[in-house]
């Protein structure tokens, strides 16, 4: 008898062992689900910088853009009164004076030009740097909502070891797979 109460003993261990073995199931998915919240939480503070960066340096351009349009509208001025002293010049006029003028306006032509293909390039590199600054803060918001999704299924997976109630971890696991996608999403930006 002794041998049958062994053996029945090991039966009801090992059925009692597998109808805990979700709990272990439980407890990897809910590693997972940590080192994704930790992960989305760690990539959404690197974007939360290089939104401000970015940001930064968009306005540094934009305002050197201006600093230009801002020469490139005294310049034009000067030229324009260059040219309306030249046009009022008379036969009395000495022969230098003329040139003179017409030399300082083919400068101020030439500068104007520098000065607008100078813009196209400080207004493409301020683009630039706000087309990373908004890729950056899309990345941040899916990390951002990754993070709450993530926490979600910790809670829930935790609350469902507690308890030992497997249809709460299901829907840890359900509110997990929301936060991996935005994981996913902030890393790959597929939405």
């Amino acid at each position: 008898m002794e041998l049958e109460e062994i053996t029945d003993e090991v039966k009801e261990e090992l059925s009692k062992g597998n109808k805990e073995r979700w709990l272990a199931y439980l407890a990897l998915t809910t590693v997972l689900l940590a080192v994704c919240a930790t992960l989305s939480s760690f990539k959404e503070g690197n974007n939360s910088v290089d939104t401000v960066l970015n940001q930064t340096q968009a306005a540094n351009q934009w305002s050197y853009f201006q600093a230009k349009s801002i020469k490139t509208y005294l310049y034009e001025m000067q030229k324009e009164k260059l040219e309306m002293d030249l046009k009022g010049f008379g036969p009395a006029t000495p022969n230098e004076l003329p040139a003179e003028y017409e030399k300082k306006i083919a400068y101020y032509t030439k500068t104007l030009a520098r000065y607008e293909e100078e813009k196209k390039e400080i207004s493409a590199e301020a683009k630039k740097f706000e087309k990373l600054r908004d890729e950056a803060q899309r990345r941040q918001d899916a990390y951002g909502i990754a993070v709450i999704f993530l926490q979600m299924g910790i809670l829930l997976s935790s609350i469902s070891a507690l308890m030992k109630q497997k249809y709460l971890w299901y829907i840890g696991c359900g509110v997990g797979v929301v936060g991996i996608y935005f994981f996913l999403d902030g890393l790959l930006l597929f939405s």
